[in-house]
């Protein structure tokens, strides 16, 4: 993996998202729905995979790999498709989207259902880590996707995904160790949590849960080779949460520039049929 050029990418696709923007392009677009459990991202790249446009929103809509409010869910995804098609001056209608690893067949056609009720059809289904381990451009390692509710963990060797799963331990969690720590609510802590004035002072809250993810990992992993491990997701956000996984593992932990982005970039790659 060339970090670097990960780095440029990705970053890239963050500033096409804080300016409302999008590249010149030439050919087919292939666009990505990643329905997360904070956020709602639609990506777009092109033939090349290079990001074009993208929209994000903070949303509670999923749980676990669950669609909670479904009403919620086709809503703001909605309004985000109308969104990223005006930015790009063009109807979007074939897509990919993603799943955490092990979800149930029904749980999986909820999701479809909710993008396809917004005008989209659905081309590709992929498992999240499996996503942004395009993005990575790895051949060999495990990629680790912190999601809100969960963490996935997808294992590849020679190019191809040998073991993937899904644990359920994720943001949330850190939400409800900070809740309690702070004596706020839920809702409160979620924003306190993401107060970076304060991620030195919250981190020392939530490592514990860092930690517990790390064992997860640890022991999904040890009977493979793996020498180098990729972290993902919104929920390893802060500056120290690769330094635990590496302790706690024993492997070399990488993580590259906004984490919460890699996986729906990654989904928008996948989406050709």
């Amino acid at each position: 993996m060339d970090l670097k050029q990960v780095n440029k990418k990705i970053d890239g696709f963050h500033d096409l998202i804080a300016s409302q923007t999008s590249q010149p392009y030439e050919g087919q677009l292939k666009v990505g729905v990643d329905l997360g459990t904070a956020n709602i991202v639609i990506a777009v790249v092109d033939e090349n995979d290079q990001p074009i446009a993208g929209v994000s929103r903070p949303a509670s809509i999923v749980r676990d790999g669950i669609v909670v409010d479904y009403i919620g869910a086709t809503k703001i995804l909605k309004e985000l498709k109308l969104e990223i098609e005006d930015i790009l001056g063009t109807q979007l209608k074939k897509v990919a989207t993603a799943i955490p690893p092990g979800i149930i067949e029904g749980n999986t056609k909820v999701i479809c259902n909710v993008v396809e009720s917004c005008g989209f059809e659905v081309i590709k289904v992929i498992e999240e880590p499996t996503a942004a381990a395009r993005v990575l451009g790895i051949s060999n390692g495990a990629v680790v996707d912190v999601g809100g509710g969960t963490t996935g963990i997808s294992i590849i060797e020679n190019n191809e995904v040998i073991f993937t799963t899904d644990e359920a331990t994720g943001g949330t969690h850190m939400t409800l160790v900070t809740a309690g720590a702070y004596n706020m609510p839920p809702d409160q802590a979620e924003v306190f949590k993401k107060d970076k004035s304060r991620a030195s002072e919250i981190f020392t809250v939530v490592q514990p849960v860092i930690e517990k993810m790390a064992s997860i990992v640890k022991s999904s992993i040890h009977k493979y080779k793996v020498t180098n491990l990729y972290v993902v997701g919104g929920a390893c956000s802060f500056d120290q949460f690769e330094s635990v996984f590496k302790k706690e593992i024993g492997v070399e932990t990488i993580k590259p520039h906004h984490p919460l982005l890699i996986t729906p970039l990654g989904i928008a790659m996948y989406a050709c049929e």
